[in-house]
């Protein structure tokens, strides 16, 4: 009875000091100072168990289409690049910035890691979803999945190309003014097949 006592008693002081630290305001919360390895370990363990878990029974579509990884990159540049960098861009004021620092989708290195189906859910759901107190917003309230979907493709796909290839993979186009200038296609060629767009 006495040692089930001072268990409970043990408990009720870790809770008690646990507290004390975090009402006194003493934990610097600033995003200009890291974590000591050990808190970053920690959080860095549970946030990747966390989105492994959450996403492994999302099915994974065909992101080796051409059509996909186009669509993506528009949406990259307006809404990752600032982040995660481009092309021809070392560093911004966001990804010097923020901590942890977003990962630098330029370096195949980093990227490889969305080359599997499990790294392809994962950066799937970090999308739509995002991290708390990180600074990854969650697109799912504002994007569709195939929107999402496009930008995992386009990702897995940017430490390939060179700056002039992430420019033209990245621009958009006004399919209105298409329509209008071509009547809905596009005859290219001179034997007269047509590309449908």
């Amino acid at each position: 009875m006495k040692f089930l006592l001072g268990i409970l008693f043990a408990v009720f002081v870790a809770i008690v000091g646990v507290f004390a630290v975090v009402t006194s305001g003493v934990i610097n919360i600033g995003a200009d100072q890291a974590h000591s390895p050990l808190v970053y370990k920690f959080l860095e363990t549970a946030r990747t168990r966390s989105i492994a878990n959450a996403s492994k029974d999302i099915i994974v579509p065909n992101l080796a289409k051409v059509d996909m990884i186009s669509t993506g990159g528009a949406d990259y540049k307006d809404m990752c690049a600032g982040c995660h960098l481009s092309p021809g861009v070392e560093s911004t004021d966001f990804s010097e910035s923020l901590y942890p620092k977003p990962p630098n989708f330029t370096n195949a290195d980093v990227v490889k890691r969305y080359q599997t189906k499990a790294g392809a859910q994962q950066g799937f759901w970090a999308i739509k979803h995002g991290i708390m107190a990180s600074g990854m917003p969650a697109w799912g309230a504002s994007h569709d999945d195939d929107r999402m979907w496009a930008m995992v493709a386009f990702i897995r796909s940017l430490p390939e190309l060179n700056e002039a290839q992430y420019t033209m993979l990245t621009t958009r186009i006004d399919t209105d003014i298409m329509d209008m200038s071509f009547g809905g296609d596009m005859d290219m060629s001179e034997d007269g097949s047509e590309m449908q767009h």
